[in-house]
């Protein structure tokens, strides 16, 4: 049996960190953690499900800066090191999939 010493940690699966490959400049400061969290619908608006389950581009430009922390701007998403910018939609994808999905996916 299992004492909360020593299980293991419960994931926020409402919540995302990324380390970027490439850190984003921003003034003097380097941004080389991102935290997504998942969106709400109203965070939604003007973007299809579509388009962010494939990851385009353009979606995530729109959705990323109001689910980022910090908070990232359009020109900071459109200058990001394609990698990172793979990451941040693998997670948004993930969002959109059911609890019990995301549960699974860790799982396996």
């Amino acid at each position: 049996m299992k004492t909360p010493e020593t299980a293991a940690p419960v994931k926020n699966l409402n919540e995302e960190t990324i380390a970027l490959d490439t850190p984003i400049i921003r003034g003097e400061t380097q941004i080389e953690t991102l935290t997504l969290r998942k969106p709400m619908s109203g965070e939604l608006r003007g973007v299809s499900l579509v388009d962010l389950a494939n990851m385009d581009v353009q979606a995530l430009r729109k959705v990323l800066p109001r689910i980022t922390s910090p908070s990232l701007t359009d020109i900071e998403i459109g200058r990001m090191d394609p990698a990172d910018l793979l990451q941040c939609g693998v997670a948004v994808g993930s969002f959109l999939l059911k609890k019990s999905d995301r549960e699974a996916a860790l799982v396996a």
